[in-house]
């Protein structure tokens, strides 16, 4: 085949196309893996976030905008807890979790699903007995002050990660504020619904994640 420049975009043309056609097919052998493995996982963290119960029914809420998703939990019939999916902006990216609370607003337990925070400092977030979630359960948050103390509320951050902390800290307010619009129609006096400056923000401010 002589070669010209026709010739070099055919070829690069089939090369893309069939690498393409390659990864297209890679992710539909594994996007019901994925999902399975997803689902297992979440179903782990309603029983770890969650009092006993032997029930549960998924919806939705409207918190400032933002769709949320709370599990209410129920055994024998009768409501013992919600499980809410929130999330916040960490210091290495969006920090999943899933919060749960008794039926009088107490945090029962918080999961991490994902997040990208830095090993060995960030990450302890997902540390089962954690420093941070040690302060919230068994606790009404309306009855906290819900800031690190560096910033005046009553927190303690993790060591070397108050950009973490912080994010840690907004998605529980948020799930609580979702609990309170499911169980009281309203959301906290003066919540926003706002969350830490995204990873790109801190890069060019040259922040450190303490």
């Amino acid at each position: 085949m002589k070669s010209s420049f026709k010739n070099m975009t055919i070829v690069m043309f089939c090369i893309t196309l069939i690498c393409s056609a390659a990864v297209g097919g890679v992710y539909l052998l594994t996007k019901e893996r994925i999902e399975q493995a997803a689902t297992i996982k979440f179903q782990k963290a309603l029983s770890v976030v969650l009092p006993a119960f032997d029930a549960v029914s998924e919806e939705s809420v409207d918190v400032n905008g933002e769709m949320i998703t709370i599990n209410t939990a129920t055994l024998e019939g009768r409501t013992v807890g919600y499980a809410v999916s929130s999330n916040a902006g960490g210091f290495g990216g969006t920090i999943d979790m899933v919060v749960g609370f008794d039926a009088e607003g107490k945090v029962v337990g918080v999961n991490i699903l994902k997040h990208s925070e830095t090993p060995g400092l960030g990450s302890l977030i997902a540390n089962e007995g954690n420093i941070l979630v040690n302060q919230f359960v068994g606790k009404n948050p309306a009855e906290m002050t819900l800031k690190v103390r560096k910033d005046g509320g009553s927190i303690d951050a993790l060591t070397g990660a108050t950009i973490t902390s912080r994010a840690y800290i907004n998605g529980i307010e948020k799930a609580f504020n979702a609990y309170l619009r499911k169980t009281t129609g309203a959301t906290a006096e003066g919540y926003t619904g706002a969350t830490t400056v995204n990873a790109t923000d801190k890069a060019e401010k040259g922040e450190e994640n303490e």
